[in-house]
């Protein structure tokens, strides 16, 4: 039996992560939450558990593709697609979608960001396995929603039917809301969160990019002659510069009538964010946070410090909901719960020091 294909999309900047998160090692590369993993290594683990070794790509830049293989020794060089620059998700489940096809028309596949932190891994496990079963014997698109247990406005939501299965179609994809609407999603009780995680089968998939983004479609699919050929990398970077920049979300699920979403109740996190990474992390009784480094805190409640030199004494004092990020060049110091204000915060940082992206 197939065991399936995963599709690891490891191409982002986790910029609001910065001074941690860099150009040169974003998010996906880095040990953010100090147990000696990166995010890309807890991916891959979690889903290796089912799916073999020879049955995962990843998907990222061509400036990551080193660090890919040396935290992913597992891999090979030809199962890491890099891309010349940044298109969104379609393009780039295109590219592994067709480069699956040419080995593997019968495949079923989990697309899943690099980035995302699970709690329970056995039920992550029971979950996709499901999803997966369902995609073999169903033509369906199933994407991974998460109960909701408060009001986020970092996230897109999904409004299913209520079937009390695990499995329901989609009513309805929603924007990322303003909190008004985000508390009324919660009450309602039939929206979850659009965790990004999708399970298909190549055929479902292929045909949905066919039918609701034809050029992408012909342009992965016109490269199937030098898929697995020292020129598949030159004839990708041409395509890509062609492709339209647009999600996976746009161009195809919100179009698709048969979307459908499995319950993913697993304890997920994007950690997208200072305040998310804060809130797994080990707390003192005053509820601070440390990774790495020595830190004393005097009157500081609720804050997050993280130091990346080793023999270097952070000493706080007067803080109350902070984060304190110390890196060799950059020290960040500012309130944590100002998460909309912290991201144009760094936006400006960074257009003014382009030196420290």
């Amino acid at each position: 039996m197939n065991k399936g294909y995963c599709v690891i999309m490891a191409g982002g900047i986790g910029s609001r992560f910065w001074p941690l998160s860099r150009s040169a090692k974003p998010k996906q590369f880095i040990d953010a939450l100090g147990i000696g993993k990166t995010f890309i290594q807890m991916t891959y683990e979690r889903f290796a558990r089912f799916i073999p070794d020879e049955n995962f790509l990843v998907v990222t830049g061509e400036a990551y593709k080193s660090l890919v293989l040396e935290q992913l020794p597992m891999l090979k060089e030809e199962q890491v697609l890099t891309e010349p620059c940044r298109r969104n998700t379609a393009p780039c489940i295109a590219y592994a979608t067709f480069r699956i096809a040419k080995d593997d028309p019968e495949a079923v596949m989990i697309v899943t960001p690099s980035d995302h932190y699970i709690q329970q891994e056995d039920r992550f496990e029971e979950v996709m396995r499901h999803a997966l079963a369902h995609a073999r014997t169903h033509p369906d698109l199933v994407t991974v929603g998460i109960r909701p247990t408060y009001p986020a406005t970092g996230y897109g939501y999904i409004q299913k039917e209520d079937t009390g299965e695990l499995i329901s179609p989609v009513m309805a994809f929603k924007e990322k809301p303003d909190l008004k609407t985000a508390v009324g999603f919660l009450n309602a009780g039939s929206f979850v969160w659009n965790s990004g995680m999708f399970v298909w089968s190549v055929a479902a998939i292929r045909h949905a990019l066919e039918s609701f983004v034809p050029d992408i479609a012909r342009t992965f699919d016109g490269l199937a002659p030098y898929y697995h050929t020292d020129e598949e990398p030159a004839r990708v970077n041409a395509a890509y510069e062609t492709c339209q920049s647009i999600s996976i979300d746009y161009a195809v699920m919100e179009k698709a009538k048969n979307s459908v979403v499995i319950d993913g109740d697993f304890g997920w996190s994007d950690i997208g964010t200072w305040g998310s990474l804060y809130e797994h992390l080990d707390k003192d009784s005053s509820l601070n946070a440390r990774i790495g480094g020595d830190v004393l805190y005097f009157d500081t409640r609720n804050t997050l410090a993280k130091e990346e030199l080793p023999g270097k004494l952070l000493v706080l004092a007067g803080l109350d909901d902070y984060v304190v990020a110390d890196t060799k060049d950059v020290l960040l110091v500012c309130p944590k719960k100002e998460e909309a204000e912290l991201k144009q915060l760094i936006e400006t940082v960074l257009k003014k020091r382009s030196d420290i992206r």
